[in-house]
């Protein structure tokens, strides 16, 4: 067994191959590549992506990139697709094959059956004399000096290479195509990064109580509204108008300076010209003004009126935070 920091040595070492493999990458860089993006710009069908072995799984999660960025892309295994699942591809399909050594079985079966069908073939291959080179309409250069294994046999540094050249192909179709953060959206309606783009303000407040008082409520009729509606705060309003808040804070300033708090009605220890935000702002960029203000409320106006309280707890219940 190998000591702590023999251990903690091998992984460095792993990392720094897999670096300077990736480094390499620039420099491999051809037209091919190019002209592959453009391919796919310009195609009406989907990209079907294909390999076998670790080149399979680097496969799959190209497919996934490609799919998250509105580019229809299918996972087609090698070893399936000669048993019946060429059926998936159709004419005007865009067809990449993935083999480091682009000698395997499999691909010798399966490319001429893509090419007599009239698909354009893209390969990536660590092996430019390989009979996939040699068949493919475009060759994206994936190629390694040695692995990161120390028998360099282990898939590790070419599947780090192909998952890294499948990465920089969909930036430069996302760059190519105008890829906005609203286009992310639509991919990404779940979770935290989905919300991030699209959750307003309007979708958190309904959710809430709406509380408020009238400038001339006396200071129980205050206390037992922010208590009720249970946000820590209320807006305060004058003839339908608002304002001011009253929070919390508020209430135990007043009763640190007051010995009497008979007379005092909520205009006296409001917060005239409260912060606020439309309803329709997105809630990340709510998120970012209570941070600024330190504030964990903020009232919330549809134009001019005051309809209602959004609470960073709201935020934390979507995950957001």
């Amino acid at each position: 067994m190998k000591s702590i920091k023999q251990i903690n040595q091998i992984a460095q070492r792993t990392i720094n191959n897999e670096l300077n493999a990736i480094k390499n990458l620039k420099s491999q860089i051809t037209d091919d590549f190019a002209k592959a993006v453009i391919l796919i710009y310009e195609s009406t069908g989907r990209v079907i992506i294909t390999g076998i072995g670790k080149s399979a799984n680097i496969a799959t999660k190209i497919v996934a990139t490609l799919n998250s960025t509105g580019i229809p892309s299918i996972f087609m295994h090698a070893a399936d697709a000669i048993h019946g699942d060429l059926g998936t591809i159709r004419k005007d399909d865009v067809i990449i094959c993935i083999s480091n050594s682009g000698n395997t079985s499999e691909i010798k079966i399966l490319v001429p059956l893509i090419k007599i069908r009239g698909n354009k073939v893209i390969a990536f291959t660590g092996n430019l004399d390989s009979f996939l080179s040699k068949q493919a309409d475009y060759v994206i250069n994936t190629t390694v000096s040695m692995e990161a294994c120390p028998n360099n046999l282990v898939p590790t540094s070419s599947t780090t290479a192909q998952l890294v050249m499948g990465d920089a192909l969909a930036v430069a179709l996302l760059e190519c195509r105008g890829f906005t953060v609203n286009d992310f959206a639509k991919y990404h309606p779940g979770g935290a990064i989905g919300k991030k783009l699209y959750l307003k303000v309007a979708d958190l407040y309904i959710n809430n109580a709406v509380p408020l008082v009238n400038v001339n409520d006396d200071i129980k009729s205050t206390i037992v509204e922010i208590s009720s509606k249970r946000l820590g705060a209320t807006a305060v309003l004058d003839n339908g108008k608002l304002v001011g808040i009253i929070t919390d804070g508020d209430l135990r300033r007043m009763l640190e300076k007051s010995s009497s708090i008979e007379n005092i009605n909520a205009g006296d220890i409001m917060t005239p010209n409260p912060k606020t935000l439309d309803k329709n702002i997105l809630v990340i960029d709510a998120l970012t003004i209570m941070r600024k203000n330190n504030i964990t409320q903020i009232l919330v106006l549809d134009g001019t009126k005051y309809v209602g309280v959004i609470h960073l707890h709201d935020i934390l219940r979507e995950g957001i935070l």
